[in-house]
């Protein structure tokens, strides 16, 4: 029986283009129906120009379509997959601008953090909209969530639609494994792990090589080889700190503790030099998205000519809509799900990033037990703030918003209460017409 999937948000065309890639790898959607929905007529064309490219040169006879109407993408679904980005950098922006201003210096700020929480307010109202569809045209498709902030927009979703069967993905978990595993030797598929906390602020609690412990030939690695050491500075001192080694990039990880970006030295020690894709320079994202506001079109050009790889990459995705309503074979992959008796000391209902084995039962969240306490209070910190965040944006209490802010670790460390409030209310002001939950 062929199945539908659809993407909401279709237009990022990196991310698109690689899950209906990765889609097709499975004979089981090969001639899947592929929903291609976006607000932005061009970049649709162009991601379905992309899919279709990719369904002609493997001669898959899938069935694939463009649509501006949501509800048409999302009527009779198995699959459903969020890429959104709501705003552009003139709106966004100022989740980087205005806390530099107040000495929060900010790399990426799409996960937390001021900007993390004012991109999730802003964002939260349209993937609600898009989860109610679900509800309404697919109720029991399987929805995966990739659009940051991962925690935050999760939790409001599965808190909302507990019926819904949803899950958040992201890539750093098993990035970081095979990073770990290059640094020792390994090949991926000699190594295994146990990875457990919040979305980018997991941590492996075991690391195995061929069913032995490996960090301390990941410590050696570290502490041996400059190469090594210099390729992910803040998190190898987070390491060598704590002992166990956190998922997602320096840059985004020196935003969510207070140790690295308090002060123009610390930042220039650790988060300018490393070789790693992202160590941590100021705005980083915001200025390779104003950059792509006008490069966009020739990097999609250039893709068009030339030539394609049809192997499966390492998004958890397609093996997931596989192992439930596809083939069947299960499939381990680290999930965003609520707190229900999985990890033991981090808040009971937060969103935490966990082992979930996808099967025809569906998803089935694995208990982890206990994080290392060095790793839970930083996990488990961030975890309260989200939790305020999220409540503060479906009551509309625009002081829980400032209060989440005032514990965020990296704020709170330059910045006093009052510049926390000014800051805060600079960012409403900026964020007009995006918080309707806010009478904003």
């Amino acid at each position: 029986m062929s199945r539908k999937i659809a993407f909401i948000g279709a237009g990022s065309f990196g991310f698109t283009r690689g899950l209906v890639k990765d889609l097709f790898t499975y004979p089981a959607f090969q001639d899947a129906e592929i929903a291609l929905m976006d607000i932005n007529a061009e970049r649709l064309d162009a991601i379905k120009r992309a899919c279709e490219r990719i369904a002609a040169e493997g001669k898959y006879p899938a069935n694939i379509y463009a649509t501006l109407d949501r509800a048409e993408a999302l009527k009779g679904a198995d699959g459903v997959v969020t890429t959104i980005l709501h705003g552009n950098c003139d709106i966004w922006q100022h989740d980087i601008l205005i806390p530099k201003k107040y000495g929060v210096d900010t790399n990426v700020g799409d996960t937390r953090g001021p900007s993390g929480i004012f991109r999730f307010l802003r964002t939260v109202n349209p993937i609600l909209d898009i989860a109610a569809d679900i509800e309404r045209y697919c109720p029991n498709a399987v929805y995966l969530n990739y659009t940051n902030p991962m925690a935050m927009l999760c939790r409001a979703v599965q808190g909302a639609f507990p019926k819904l069967v949803c899950s958040g993905l992201c890539h750093s978990v098993q990035g970081t494994a095979s990073m770990l595993a290059r640094w020792i030797g390994a090949k991926d598929d000699e190594i295994s792990y146990t990875c457990a906390g919040i979305n980018h602020q997991a941590f492996y609690t075991e690391f195995l090589w061929k069913g032995k412990d490996a960090y301390p030939l990941i410590r050696k690695a570290i502490e041996e080889r400059e190469e090594v050491y210099n390729q992910e500075i803040v998190r190898n001192e987070m390491f060598l700190a704590l002992g166990y080694y956190v998922t997602e990039s320096s840059g985004h990880n020196s935003e969510y503790n207070a140790w690295f970006r308090k002060r123009p030295d610390l930042i220039e020690k650790y988060c300018t030099h490393g070789t790693g894709w992202n160590p941590g320079e100021y705005a980083y994202i915001l200025n390779e998205y104003r950059k792509r506001e006008t490069t966009w079109k020739d990097e999609i050009d250039n893709w068009f000519k030339s030539p394609i790889d049809l192997k499966r990459g390492n998004e958890y995705a397609s093996s997931i809509f596989n192992a439930i309503f596809g083939d069947g074979e299960m499939f381990k992959f680290n999930g965003n799900v609520r707190n229900f008796g999985l990890v033991d000391n981090l808040p009971y209902g937060c969103c935490v990033e966990v082992p979930v084995l996808a099967s025809r039962r569906g998803l089935e969240p694995i208990h982890v037990g206990a994080m290392p306490p060095q790793c839970a209070i930083l996990s488990g910190t961030n975890a309260q703030i989200e939790e305020m965040a999220v409540e503060a944006s479906r009551t509309g209490n625009k002081d829980l918003v400032y209060q989440a802010i005032c514990y965020d670790p990296l704020t709170s460390a330059v910045c006093s209460l009052r510049e926390i409030r000014s800051m805060v209310d600079e960012m409403f002001a900026a964020n007009k017409g995006y918080l309707p939950q806010f009478g904003i």
